[in-house]
C-alpha cells in the first residue's frame, strides 16, 4: 500500500489465550501487518480473568490498550480509537459486543473505513437469524466491509444477503516464528492428541470423534487439553492435562503421533472454515487427522497433508493403521503446504489487497 495505516482494533484479547480461541489469528494477522509498515492499537477489555492469565507481554509489534470491562471503559476506548484509518470491530468480545457493533460506526468519517471482522461467522449468523430484533441486523449494512476468518462461498453469501456491502475471508494460517518443529516433550506422549475448549457445539463431537474412538481402543493411549473437561466423564486410557498455554503447543503438537482437529458443529455445517489449530498443527509437521468438512481440500490435500475422518469409528481405524513411518511423511507435506501458501504473510498482503480494493471507491 502506497502508507501504513493506523489501525484501532477492539477483539477479545491479543495477550491471553485464556478461553479465548482467537488469541493466535489476532497475533498473526496483526504481527504480520506491522511488519509491513501498519501501526495497530489493539483495544480488549480486562475480562474473565485473561490478564491473570497472560501467555505473551505486550509486544512491540501493536500497542495493547485494556480497557475496564464497563460501559465507561468501552467509550473511553472508543474516544482514543476515533482518529484511526481503519476502525475494526471483532466478534466475540465478551463484553459490551452490541454496544461496540454500533457505537464504532458513529465514528466512520468520509476519510476512514470501518469493518466488522467476524472471528466466528457461523455462531455470528446463527445468532441473528435466530432473532430478527438483534440490532446487529441494522449494523450490517453500515460497515465498509465484513471480513471474516472463515466460511468461504457460503459465508460470503450469508452476509451479502443480509445487506453486508462485501464479505472477504482471510483465513487463519501458520506464524512460522511461533508454530514450528520441536524436539518431543514426553509429557504429550500419546496416540492421538486434542487440544479444544469444551463448548457446547463442539462438545458432542468431541465425544464421538475422540472420546468414542478411545473408548474402542483400550490398548492406545490419548490426551486431552483445553479448558472445562475435568468433570467430563472419560475413558481410563484418555489422560486430560487442563489449560495448555501457547508456549506448549509446539511440544503438544510434535510428540503425539498424530494431532486431532475437531470442528465446531457450526463450523462443520458452513465449511471452509479451517481453525487456527490446523495450520498450527501443520506448521510443526504433526500428522494431522481432522473431522470432515467442506471445503478442506482447498488448505490440504487429504491422504497425503492431512488425514480425514468421518465419525469416531474412522478416527480408530486410521490410527490402528496409521505407522510413525506414515505420519512422519504426512506432518512433512503438511509444513511445505502451509509455508507455501497459508502464513500470515500471505494473509496480509490479501489484507492490502482487499483495501486497495475498497480504497479505489471510497474511504482511505
Amino acid at each position: 500500500m502506497a502508507h501504513g495505516l493506523n489501525i484501532a482494533f477492539f477483539g477479545s484479547s491479543l495477550v491471553s489465550a485464556y478461553w479465548n480461541g482467537a488469541a493466535t489469528y489476532y497475533r498473526g494477522i496483526i504481527k504480520a501487518l506491522h511488519s509491513r509498515g501498519h501501526r495497530i492499537t489493539f483495544y480488549e477489555p480486562d475480562a474473565y480473568d485473561r490478564q491473570a492469565h497472560r501467555d505473551i507481554p505486550d509486544p512491540d509489534w501493536a500497542k495493547v490498550v485494556v480497557y475496564p470491562a464497563t460501559e465507561a471503559g468501552v467509550y473511553s476506548a472508543l474516544a482514543a480509537a476515533r482518529d484511526a484509518d481503519l476502525i475494526a470491530k471483532a466478534s466475540g468480545v465478551g463484553v459490551f459486543d452490541a454496544l461496540l457493533e454500533a457505537a464504532v460506526l458513529d465514528l466512520k468519517r468520509p476519510d476512514n473505513r470501518v469493518v466488522f471482522w467476524d472471528v466466528d461467522a457461523p455462531v455470528t449468523l446463527d445468532r441473528i437469524d435466530a432473532d430478527p430484533a438483534d440490532p446487529f441486523w441494522r449494523a450490517i449494512p453500515g460497515y465498509d466491509m465484513v471480513l471474516t476468518y472463515g466460511g468461504g462461498d457460503p459465508v460470503v453469501q450469508a452476509y451479502t444477503a443480509r445487506g453486508a456491502r462485501a464479505c472477504i475471508p482471510i483465513y487463519n494460517a501458520l506464524d512460522p516464528a511461533t508454530h514450528h518443529p520441536v524436539s518431543p516433550d514426553p509429557r504429550f506422549q500419546a496416540d492421538l492428541g486434542f487440544l479444544g475448549n469444551r463448548l457446547p457445539d463442539r462438545e458432542q463431537r468431541v465425544e464421538e470423534f475422540f472420546l468414542a474412538a478411545a473408548a474402542t481402543l483400550p490398548r492406545r493411549s490419548f490426551i486431552l487439553a483445553g479448558n472445562g473437561w475435568g468433570d467430563k466423564p472419560m475413558p481410563s486410557n484418555v489422560r486430560y492435562i487442563g489449560h495448555l498455554y501457547t508456549k506448549d503447543h509446539n511440544a503438544f503438537n510434535c510428540t503425539a503421533r498424530a494431532v486431532l482437529n475437531i470442528n465446531r458443529a457450526s463450523m462443520a455445517r458452513y465449511g471452509f472454515s479451517p481453525p487456527t489449530r490446523v495450520f498450527e498443527a501443520a506448521g510443526a509437521a504433526a500428522c494431522l487427522l481432522c473431522d470432515a468438512w467442506e471445503g478442506i481440500e482447498t488448505f490440504l490435500e487429504p491422504d497425503r497433508e492431512v488425514l480425514v475422518a468421518h465419525d469416531g469409528a474412522e478416527v480408530a481405524r486410521i490410527l490402528e493403521q496409521l505407522t510413525p513411518e506414515r505420519a512422519h511423511s504426512i506432518g512433512q507435506a503438511a509444513l511445505r503446504r502451509v509455508l507455501g501458501a497459508h502464513t500470515y504473510a500471505h494473509r496480509a498482503a490479501q489484507f492490502e489487497e482487499v483495501m486497495a480494493v475498497s480504497s479505489a471507491v471510497g474511504g482511505v
